[in-house]
């Protein structure tokens, strides 16, 4: 890659020699400071930043930023200081550029000649502020608003932090982390910080590139020969890249995962070869959180260990975020953490934590406004901790490019979007590039925000589900960056009512797509049972209520049960729980030629076909005790059959016919494995088999056992 110091000095070279200014002699201020100004080209100013300052064993020290040629904070040498002249020059950039000037009598400015390669330009800097001293005095009085913004949207708590010029300039907690016990939020409050952990696994992925232990753009299947999508043509093709631009063509399936906590990770990237695609590799953006638990996964594969050890030890360890952590269980041990919170029937109550460890990767490290700062910092800086460069300022900057179109036009004039990169979105905000990313679970919403340009990073997050956090960070930037105000703060807030406003319409005419009359074609013990997907595991039906004369089911997936309502024909709706995840949920049961109930499906996803899930046969039909009390001969009136048990697996041998295997069947009997139309079962009388009867489409079949 060209280096953009390269590309300034061939600029340079190709401009006309101009004559120095002699310096000045008077007494000076010392040049200690931040400087502003720029060089004068015969095209225009090339705008630069430079700081001074004394070091520790008497001399001078400093660096200089060029913003548009992505130079950040490049330390200078040979810095002198004698009286008001100034002199000091930037190494290992061909021409040897050099800077040699002189202070203005009050020391407000210094200027003088830049040189390099033979050609010679006029600079001129005044002192001023630092970015962070700017950006300090530009959030004097924004508490007050905060304040508001968390009564007039009936939020806990707010954690807040800000970062310019390579600073902390403001970090603080609003409002209370614990309402029931009064507890305030501090800067160092741990929330959960959702999504915006995204970035922080595709930054392990981007080390483990500088280390050559991958690369963005070949097949995932290089590093796991076992992963599939459903499809196999896109299975061989989908890329690292693809899991974390959110581009595989696989909509979110988020209910496969939520709330679930029995199975691994592999276990749960393995399933996704049974969930159904809604578009093409690359074709659309579709966010997607197992494509990062994936990557995550995928992490902890190629660095030896987990993703968890990983990102602790490549991470927080060196960025200092002892306290981060990567579950809400932990957040729960700590002295200082928020609770969550939500807005139930109109209320503000308190919620249980969602714990969301399987997928990991994809957003659940918890974390505080203090030590968030610190990853804003490691960002701007790009990668660099101290004299540590965790991973390559050209891997970085990678990672905060646009690889997805995410499509929609813009909401705002304002507000431009460009694309996603790798756990970043990028937008053009009021004509600065940014860089951001919100995060969201049960109770909790944060948002990250760069504006890499600027050199100003924010973060805050809230401890309710209420969108306020994209509000605070905008009116935080407009504040720094000296933009005319916008009222991000009210717009939100009408916007919000008139939500709330439209919702509650819309529940009032939910009965509108309601057949009125009808009733289940079943009854209710009908559709009890165990059914099952190979993606989305497990879920149970169950008769909500024992007592005799219950009208009604519940169902129970991921450890959620959700009682359910008959809502017409063989359609029942999920009514009000204790965990809402599944209330309005619909669910339609399928019966089969049999007349049994056979299966279930719903739309747990809204872009994805309905889930089918099979129900399983009786639990007995697979006891091998059971099993065995059906071995035996029978005898038909031209034959006599014998069954046997091979494993666990009945067999069914008649003379002169292939030998057949029974399969446990939904209707409690069982049916030929190799002709499945034909069905099979058997008689007991005081406990004991007596016969085998046989389905058939032109009758059923009756055999005495024999012996």
């Amino acid at each position: 890659m060209r280096s953009p110091l390269r590309h300034l000095w061939l600029v340079l070279l190709a401009l006309l020699t101009l004559g120095a200014a002699p310096l000045r002699a008077a007494d000076a201020a010392p040049p200690s400071g931040h400087w502003k100004g720029a060089i004068e080209l015969p095209t225009g100013k090339l705008e630069i930043d430079v700081d001074l300052a004394a070091d520790a064993a008497g001399g001078w020290k400093g660096d200089i930023s060029i913003p548009v040629q992505g130079v950040k904070d490049m330390a200078l040498v040979d810095v002198s200081v004698s009286g008001a002249a100034v002199g000091f020059r930037m190494p290992g950039v061909p021409g040897e550029p050099r800077f040699a000037g002189e202070l203005s009598a009050d020391g407000s400015t210094l200027a003088g000649t830049f040189s390099q390669g033979g050609a010679t330009l006029r600079f001129s800097l005044a002192r001023g502020d630092s970015p962070s001293a700017t950006a300090r005095q530009a959030l004097v009085g924004l508490d007050p608003a905060l304040e508001k913004a968390l009564a007039d949207f009936e939020v806990p708590g707010l954690g807040l932090a800000v970062v310019r010029g390579g600073e902390v300039v403001y970090t603080k907690g609003l409002g209370l982390r614990d309402r029931e016990k009064k507890l305030p939020v501090t800067a160092d409050t741990l929330f959960a910080i959702g999504s915006t952990t995204k970035a922080m696994t595709s930054t392990l992925l981007g080390m483990l590139a500088d280390e050559g232990k991958l690369e963005w753009d070949v097949p995932v299947r290089r590093y796991l020969p076992w992963f599939a999508l459903k499809d196999p043509a896109l299975s061989e093709r989908l890329t690292v890249r693809d899991l974390v631009t959110h581009r595989s063509g696989l909509p979110r399936h988020d209910l496969l995962w939520y709330n679930q906590n029995e199975i691994s990770r592999r276990a749960l990237v393995e399933r996704i070869a049974h969930l159904d695609l809604t578009a093409d590799l690359r074709e659309k953006f579709q966010y997607n959180n197992l494509m990062y638990a994936t990557a995550g996964y995928l992490a902890g594969e190629l660095g030896g260990s987990s993703w968890e050890e990983l990102i602790r030890a490549r991470l927080f360890a060196p960025l200092g975020m002892q306290r981060t952590n990567l579950s809400v269980l932990d957040s729960e041990r700590d002295a200082d953490h928020a609770l969550p919170y939500d807005q139930k029937e109109g209320a503000l109550v308190r919620i249980p934590f969602r714990r969301i460890d399987l997928v990991g990767p994809a957003g659940s490290v918890n974390s505080s406004a203090s030590e968030m700062a610190r990853w804003l910092l490691f960002n701007l800086a790009g990668g660099k901790v101290g004299d540590r460069q965790l991973v390559q300022r050209s891997t970085l900057a990678d990672i905060h490019a646009a690889h997805m179109v995410s499509g929609g036009p813009a909401e705002r004039p304002e507000i431009l979007p460009i694309g996603y990169g790798h756990g970043w979105s990028i937008d053009a905000y009021r004509g600065h590039r940014r860089v951001s990313h919100g995060g969201g679970i049960d109770g909790f919403i944060t948002m990250v925000t760069l504006f890499p340009d600027d050199d100003l990073g924010i973060v805050s997050f809230v401890n309710a589900g209420v969108g306020l956090p994209d509000s605070v960070n905008n009116t935080v930037a407009d504040r720094v960056l000296a933009l005319e105000p916008v009222d991000w703060l009210g717009q939100a807030l009408a916007k919000r009512k008139a939500g709330q406003a439209a919702s509650d319409a819309a529940a009032k005419k939910k009965d509108a797509v309601r057949v009125q009359g009808t009733r289940p074609s079943h009854p209710l013990a009908d559709y009890a049972g165990d059914y099952a997907h190979p993606g989305y595991g497990a879920l149970k039906v169950d008769v909500a209520d024992s007592k005799p004369g219950a009208t009604g089911l519940a169902f129970t997936l991921n450890g959620i049960r959700t009682p359910l309502e008959h809502w017409h024909y063989d359609v029942w709706n999920g009514a009000k729980a204790a965990d809402e995840t599944f209330e309005h949920t619909k669910l339609l049961f399928r019966g089969d030629v049999a007349g049994q109930v056979a299966a279930v499906e719903a739309r747990f996803d809204a872009l994805a076909p309905a889930v089918v899930f099979d129900k399983r046969p009786p639990a007995r039909l697979f006891d091998p005790a059971v099993l065995a009390s059906f071995v035996g001969r029978y005898q038909f009136p031209n034959a006599v059959a014998e069954v046997t048990l091979s494993g666990a697996t009945l067999k069914l041998t008649v003379p002169g016919q292939p030998t057949y295997t029974l399969m446990p069947d939904v209707s409690g009997r069982f049916h030929l494995k190799e002709v499945p139309i034909i069905g099979a079962g058997f008689v007991e009388e005081a406990g004991k088999v007596v016969k085998l009867l046989t389905y058939q489409p032109d009758g059923v079949y009756e055999a005495k056992r024999i012996e």
